[in-house]
């Protein structure tokens, strides 16, 4: 749904792909088709596992089109998965349109379905820039919006997100502390977690924090979201 007057409303229910029950994982992977493409084929045959994957080119889509990035968009589509286009909102300092301008490259160039906003702000004050967001990302067509807080936001995020990443930090951090309690409503909750043992059954314990979606990964340091969580890594 779209905002009418001042009372903004969510969309609703998610619109987008994929129309049958999915799986669980919301999976970031950030590295490029070509260098890794056995575990691109990997994560795109564990479609009936996944909610949506996030697309990211060039820490956001890049200044031109990627081919790579293109085919194996198309690929995940015709597997029946959510496309999630990153963008990187730098916690509301970005400006407006230059975020809008990379949503308008990531319809246009890989057809997301959805956007990952990343580095979203948590408090009140912030909202109404996000707000702004929701409604460009809408007014683009797209079916799905994940907010990337990686902490427990304002409630009022709920109003405009299909999911909301409510922690993102490592495996030591996540299971020695309680999160706070959620109050929203509306939104799915997300967890992504990195530096996860092998083993580890980390569905289990999102849902014992609220969470119904996640992702684990076994990557530590600067660049975890470069690999893929245990089960979906290729044969080697």
């Amino acid at each position: 749904m779209r905002p009418a007057g001042n009372a903004l409303r969510r969309r609703g229910p998610d619109q987008s792909l994929p129309t049958s029950p999915r799986g669980t994982l919301l999976v970031p992977y950030y590295e490029h088709p070509s260098d890794r493409p056995a575990e691109w084929d990997a994560l795109i045959a564990a479609a009936p596992r996944l909610h949506g994957v996030v697309l990211n080119p060039a820490s956001g889509p890049g200044e031109r089109p990627d081919p790579a990035f293109a085919d194996v968009a198309g690929r995940l589509r015709a597997a029946d998965v959510r496309v999630l286009g990153y963008t990187d909102t730098d916690y509301g300092r970005r400006p407006v349109a230059d975020v809008v301008r990379e949503l308008t490259r990531h319809r246009a160039w890989y057809r997301a379905d959805g956007i990952f906003l990343d580095q979203v702000a948590s408090g009140e004050a912030e909202f109404a820039y996000y707000r702004r967001l929701a409604s460009a990302a809408w007014s683009l067509g797209f079916g799905t919006l994940v907010l990337n807080h990686g902490t427990t936001p304002h409630s009022s995020y709920a109003r405009i997100a299909d999911v909301l990443v409510t922690f993102e930090g490592t495996w030591q951090t996540y299971r020695r502390n309680t999160l706070p309690p959620w109050t929203g409503t509306g939104a799915r909750l997300c967890h992504l977690v990195h530096g996860v043992p092998a083993g580890v059954d980390l569905a289990a314990a999102a849902r014992e924090r609220g969470a119904t979606l996640h992702c684990a990964v076994p990557g530590v340091g600067d660049h975890p979201w470069g690999t893929l969580p245990h089960a979906l890594e290729p044969a080697r």
